[in-house]
């Protein structure tokens, strides 16, 4: 059990934050089961914004993923399918309680130097 932090598109951060937005999409699992998402919003926000807890990780064939997350999913199929085009299965976070931090962090406060391409254990 641990936290990772993810890297994610301001437009996607302000869409989980409001609650929109209940599944983050990865293309690959972490190995290990994670419990909560540190929230870093990418460019031109660059800052730690929050964090939402992980109440479960779904793996299935990319279409059986939509069709289970889609009206929760907080974007297009359109958006859907480009980011999992060649892909065969797909991963989604189901979100739980989402807290947003009134100051916003910097990534040094949780010992990282660089904003991860994909995620980082914490």
């Amino acid at each position: 059990m641990c936290d990772i932090l993810l890297s994610i598109n301001p437009e996607h951060v302000e869409n989980i934050l409001k609650g929109i937005k209940k599944y983050e999409y990865r293309k690959i699992a972490c190995r290990r089961r994670v419990d909560k998402i540190i929230i870093y919003s990418t460019t031109p926000i660059k800052k730690v914004v929050g964090e939402a807890e992980v109440i479960d990780i779904l793996q299935k064939e990319k279409d059986e993923l939509w069709h289970e997350t889609e009206n929760e999913s907080g974007i297009t199929k359109i958006f859907f399918d480009e980011y999992y085009k060649n892909k065969e299965t797909a991963v989604a976070y189901k979100l739980g309680k989402v807290t947003k931090f009134e100051k916003p962090k910097e990534l040094q406060e949780y010992g990282i130097k660089c904003a991860p391409q994909s995620f980082v254990y914490i």
